[in-house]
């Protein structure tokens, strides 16, 4: 594709120690507060911020933690404005470093560690890639779709449930097609958006 893609991620190497393991929630509130129109860009995407395996509470953030957004072109300067701010995130506060705005690749695998489709009921698997093989025909997107493990958040006292999910075999405009859409719901909370990866044989990983 030879247009610029209409959205970037705007990306923040992050000062701190730890998050909340489940802190979708909460980062998207913290980031509402600075960015009052979040909620009016239907778009929009914050990336889970990947912090330490384990289960205790709360997660240590890792040197390569970063916390990214997917916005609209217009909006990355805005974005980048946040620089230097510090976020409260469930009670563990952050400070973002310089942001670095991204161009989305045209990849031809991509992932997402977890995307919901209300749909689905009981999100059993085969209900769950129903949802996702409509959402894709709606879109004009061919894909090979390959469902990986299971996973769930917390969201207003509810649990949502939903499952990791590769794209493979992508052309390059149904890629960045993928990347700005997403698929299923949440995405304020760092589900179904998608990133590049490079193999497909990586998704239950």
């Amino acid at each position: 594709m030879d247009t610029p893609a209409a959205m970037v991620d705007v990306t923040f190497a992050l000062a701190g120690d730890t998050l909340p393991r489940d802190h979708g929630q909460a980062l998207a509130q913290a980031l509402a507060r600075l960015l009052p129109w979040l909620d009016d860009e239907p778009a929009l995407g914050v990336h889970r911020v990947k912090v330490v395996a384990g289960s205790g509470e709360p997660a240590l953030l890792s040197p390569h933690s970063r916390l990214a957004l997917r916005v609209l072109r217009a909006r990355a300067a805005e974005v980048a404005m946040l620089s230097g701010t510090t976020l409260d995130v469930g009670g563990c506060h952050v400070r973002l470093r310089e942001a670095t705005v991204r161009e989305l690749l045209a990849h031809g695998t991509l992932y997402a560690a977890l995307v919901l489709e209300p749909a689905a009921g009981q999100c059993d698997e085969a209900s769950f890639l129903e949802c996702v093989q409509a959402e894709l025909d709606a879109l004009g997107v061919k894909a090979r779709v390959i469902c990986g493990r299971r996973g769930a958040l917390r969201h207003r006292d509810a649990q949502l449930d939903g499952f990791s999910l590769m794209l493979d075999g992508l052309s390059a405009d149904d890629s960045l097609r993928v990347q700005q859409h997403g698929l299923g719901a949440h995405r304020r909370l760092g589900c179904g958006v998608f990133v590049p990866h490079r193999s497909a044989a990586a998704v239950a990983a």
